[in-house]
């Protein structure tokens, strides 16, 4: 730059010697600052350019980073991309699943309603006709009626056994033969016998040591009945004794030990349909 500078001025000093034209010592100084300030402006041109260099590099290295962060995001955003599109599908499927699952447990659910709508139906009916095929005995202790879905037949024992015996008397067996004739109409119904007892202990009645003995042979004795001489289905039925611990009344007094002292003839629907259901 100093030689340009320098050429310049020999130039110029050329012209004027040539144009025979003298430079002042004023002239010669002027030129002297012009050539400084051309040189600073030379320095000054130098150092923004290394500037300007020095930012392009930085930009570009920018430009570098940013370009491998948005190629970054890109394959993250691919990537979720395509997780979603398999939850969306995963979840669809199953949705669908359980939409199916709901509909059978709603038909299973109206399935085990029917069924035990027919139940109710049945047990009034069944209620209702043993009602009035036992009215006769209604004033000698014999009740019917509905509990837990199960018609409950219960006899006093002196309606049918003598007092400490577990031999069924005339008017006892004419109540089985009515209770009986109903069964036998009603295949689909179970029959549980259950002997009851009062508190007092047994006395002076033979092999009958307690009152567990008792209630189960009294039990036996109208099972052996039903299915012996009325013929109702053994299959069908169950024999058990509860003793005295299922009292209806207190047995302070002797008619509550005259409740507690009965058989029941427990009826309930045979429910196979319905546990079938429920399995599945």
């Amino acid at each position: 730059m100093k030689k340009l500078i320098l050429f310049l001025f020999i130039g110029m000093f050329a012209t004027a010697f040539s144009s025979c034209i003298v430079l002042s010592t004023k002239k010669y100084k002027s030129l002297l600052s012009r050539q400084d300030s051309l040189s600073t402006g030379w320095t000054e041109s130098q150092q923004m350019n290394e500037k300007l260099e020095d930012l392009i590099t930085r930009l570009k290295k920018d430009t570098t980073g940013l370009s491998t962060a948005l190629n970054d995001l890109k394959s993250r955003y691919s990537e979720m991309d395509d997780n979603y599109t398999k939850l969306r599908s995963n979840s669809s499927s199953e949705i669908n699943k359980l939409s199916s699952d709901l509909k059978k447990r709603e038909q299973r659910l109206k399935e085990v309603e029917e069924i035990l709508r027919k139940r109710d139906e049945a047990t009034n009916q069944l209620k209702e006709k043993l009602q009035q095929a036992l009215l006769g005995f209604t004033k000698n202790g014999l009740t019917v009626e509905i509990r837990n879905g199960k018609v409950y037949v219960s006899l006093t024992d002196k309606l049918l056994f003598p007092s400490g015996s577990i031999i069924i008397d005339e008017k006892g067996k004419q109540a089985l033969s009515q209770l009986a004739g109903v069964l036998k109409q009603q295949p689909e119904i179970n029959i549980a016998v259950e002997g009851h007892t009062d508190s007092q202990k047994i006395t002076n009645l033979g092999q009958i040591k307690d009152n567990w003995d008792l209630s189960v042979l009294r039990s036996t004795s109208v099972v052996r009945y039903l299915t012996e001489v009325s013929k109702v289905e053994s299959v069908r039925m169950t024999a058990t004794g509860k003793g005295e611990f299922q009292p209806l009344d207190a047995n302070s007094t002797a008619e509550g030990r005259s409740k507690n002292r009965r058989i029941e003839i427990v009826l309930s629907p045979k429910l196979d349909e319905l546990y079938d259901l429920i399995k599945q």
